[in-house]
């Protein structure tokens, strides 16, 4: 009878280290894929300085839409948590397509090179930023689903894994559909 008690605490033992390993491991993807969305946010960040001089040097009385992308960018570069960052974006990427939109006005800035470069540069960054968002938004479904089905949130409530937020878009304007030509 003692062995079969032993037998039991055994596998819920063995049953307890292998749910927490799992959940270990979620949580250091989950970190991994907000690092790299991170990276390709910050890689935008530094693009928008060199878009925003770019415009002013064609569309110096667009001053208030130029004032609203560099005050967005800052709100985004000090944004922390996943939801202040969240936020920040849908507000930076509103921001963006209207600067975007000011270009068609102006046929000179449309043709300068150097804008030409940056707009693509921005579309290939965004991409990444797309695929980086829906990465990490997959890993942490897996980890917030594994918090909170039972068995394995029994072992989340012991060791304290608590679910993340996803990123997602909570700029109406962000969500809405966007033209920009190039």
């Amino acid at each position: 009878m003692i062995w079969i008690v032993l037998g039991i605490v055994a596998l819920i033992l063995v049953w307890y280290v292998v749910t927490y390993n799992s959940f270990v491991s979620l949580n250091v993807k989950c970190d991994e894929a907000y690092s790299t969305m991170d990276i390709y946010l910050k890689k935008r960040y530094d693009l928008i300085p060199n878009l925003v001089e770019t415009v002013k040097g064609y569309a110096k009385h667009e001053s208030v839409t130029l004032e609203n992308v560099v005050a967005a960018r800052g709100m985004a570069v000090n944004a922390r948590t996943p939801e202040e960052k969240a936020a920040a974006e849908g507000t930076l990427s509103g921001a963006l397509s209207r600067l975007m939109a000011i270009s068609e006005s102006y046929p000179e800035l449309k043709a300068n090179t150097n804008f030409l470069d940056l707009q693509n540069q921005l579309k290939t960054m965004e991409s990444e930023i797309a695929n980086s968002r829906k990465y990490y938004n997959g890993v942490v479904k897996s980890y917030n689903i594994k918090c909170q089905s039972i068995p394995s949130s029994i072992v989340a409530s012991l060791a304290h894994f608590q679910t993340r937020p996803l990123f997602e878009i909570t700029d109406q304007a962000e969500r809405a559909n966007v033209k920009v030509q190039f």
